[in-house]
């Protein structure tokens, strides 16, 4: 497939794009800033104000607009104009100012974003999927401009902890690739969003005039089975080695599609395994404060769909280390909205019914369970507001000196408990983490700084070092590897604080030293494209995008 010559947008080659195509292009396009030299050599001369300013100046003014902005939607929407018309630009301002930034192009204003999407569009990104493609989706991929290394797909069905917004999910994957660039330095040329837009449930969007996917009732069995497949197939034929990561599945589709393609295909799934390797990392944090042993631990977790799976499973294969599976699955519970999941109990669906243990007798809700299982760790993953009252969290730490509360649900309307009441309702002993952002928190003197448990930390390196590699499959074992990775970037300075992951800006290192893992198992188990480098560090460095003129 012919595929126009792409250059960056600090490239001097003569088969760069002129006058306005360039200014339009947001990958070469360098606004203001293009030099004298340039605008007469590139046909610029006349489109542009004569001022000539540096990349800082204008990140500067970027910042000082987004700042005066009222509110996180208005601040996504700028962002999101800039990331159109110039990515180089859109990068230095994430890259520099993280912690900033993130919270805005990804969770939680990302959420709100995608309930508001048909009404904040601007300007497409990404590919758009539907189910009346069937049969084309081939031909569609290749009107895709760039060589993909990298596709984020959703079908909207379960967008955070928000349910079904259909098309509107495309706020995800393209978030979710904006943070591969940003904090990874995959290339945004490698990186394609993409929604598969098989239709909503949600009443509200099919009568939303605004609403700009498709108007009908989602597709499903054997018929949504088979044009998942059929874009499989098409997009790892149009691009050859591509990784695919799929994101916001409803579970019944998540694990499905999991298991299907994963011994086939360079694919993995964030909700289940990603989240799993950023909770277990922080476990592993967790228990460098208390001094226990992780095989010890009895983890109860609110939720029963992918993420808490995902993290029981990642967890039990950690515990084996010290521990038989039999022993290791029983130190794992599962709390959905029918209450304590059980042997014996009827409904219980496939990726369940491995933490349904016998010998228990039902428990209807959460804070019973504590009191009976007596756990030294509550995972949240439910998306259940305010879930860890303060009743539970008294009861967490009556049972426990050093009690483990993880609230990673998100957005911030979704989360179990704030730090704040996690810290004040355990007399400051929780080892506290959260999905979504929070301010630090003073109590009785002390001041604790929480630190999101963000997928961020995990899938970008984990990316990053399959890219790398050029790995046939994505397997556990490397989100294991990952896992360990992010746990030895905790400090001790920052373990004294309460946090149990790195700071953000330290993102790209912390990604490296994901990225070296994973490649590093990549190439020990022969997934990889050949031999081991000498230094795989060093191999994954020079494929990182920086973004600068």
């Amino acid at each position: 497939m012919n595929r126009p010559a792409r250059v960056s947008a600090h490239s001097t080659s003569s088969d760069t794009a002129h006058g306005m195509t360039l200014l339009r292009d947001p990958l070469l396009n360098k606004g203001t800033a293009f030099t004298e030299a340039e605008r007469a050599a590139l046909g610029l001369r006349g489109l542009l104000p004569p001022c000539v300013l540096t990349m800082e100046t204008q990140a500067e003014r970027v910042l000082t607009n987004l700042r005066a902005l009222p509110t996180d939607l208005e601040k996504y929407v700028a962002l999101n104009a800039l990331h159109d018309r110039n990515e180089a630009l859109f990068f230095r301002v994430v890259v520099d100012n993280i912690d900033e930034v993130q919270p805005i192009i990804y969770t939680p204003t990302v959420g709100l974003a995608c309930q508001k999407y048909g009404l904040i569009f601007q300007r497409p990104r990404g590919m758009f999927i539907s189910s009346r493609d069937r049969g084309q989706i081939a031909e569609i991929l290749k009107n895709w401009p760039y060589p993909a290394k990298l596709i984020v797909v959703t079908d909207g069905e379960r967008i955070l902890g928000l349910g079904d917004l259909g098309a509107n999910g495309m706020g995800i994957p393209v978030g979710k690739l904006s943070l591969y660039s940003a904090c990874a330095g995959v290339h945004p040329e490698q990186c394609l969003p993409v929604v598969l837009d098989v239709g909503t449930n949600n009443e509200e969007l099919l009568n939303d005039p605004y609403y700009l996917g498709l108007r009908e009732r989602r597709l499903t069995g054997e018929a949504y089975d088979s044009f998942v497949d059929e874009f499989m197939q098409a997009a790892r034929k149009t691009f050859p080695d591509v990784l695919i990561q799929f994101e916001d599945f409803a579970n019944h589709s998540a694990f499905k599609l999991l298991h299907k393609y994963r011994d086939e295909a360079c694919v993995f799934n964030d909700d289940i395994q990603g989240t799993a390797a950023v909770a277990l990392a922080g476990l592993f944090s967790a228990l460098r404060v208390s001094g226990g042993k992780l095989k010890d631990q009895k983890i109860l977790f609110l939720g029963a769909g992918e993420a808490a799976t995902g993290i029981a499973d990642l967890v039990v294969s950690a515990m084996m280390a010290g521990a038989t599976e039999a022993e290791a699955l029983r130190r794992n519970w599962l709390v959905d909205s029918r209450g304590l999941v059980v042997s014996g109990r009827e409904g219980l669906s496939g990726h369940k019914l491995r933490y349904a243990h016998a010998g228990q007798a039902p428990i209807a809700d959460f804070l019973t369970a504590i009191k009976t299982l007596k756990p030294t760790a509550i995972i949240g993953v439910a998306a259940v507001g305010g879930a860890f009252t303060p009743e539970v969290l008294k009861a967490m730490a009556e049972l426990n000196e050093q009690p483990i509360v993880f609230a990673l649900s998100n957005p911030t309307s979704k989360a179990e408990c704030s730090a704040e009441d996690a810290y004040r309702y355990t007399e400051g002993r929780a080892l506290f983490a959260c999905g979504s952002p929070y301010d630090p928190v003073t109590l009785s003197g002390r001041t604790f700084v929480p630190r999101q448990g963000n997928n961020s930390y995990i899938f970008p390196g984990v990316g990053l070092g399959v890219i790398a590699s050029r790995s046939r499959l994505v397997t556990d074992e490397m989100f294991m590897a990952a896992a360990h990775a992010l746990a030895d970037c905790v400090g001790k300075e920052d373990l004294a604080q309460g946090s149990l992951y790195p700071a953000l800006p330290r993102i790209r290192e912390v990604s490296v030293r994901i990225a070296a893992a994973v490649a590093d198992v990549a190439y020990q188990r022969g997934l990889a494209d050949g031999p081991a480098p000498n230094d795989v560090k060093a191999l994954v460095q020079s494929q990182m995008y920086e973004p600068k003129y």
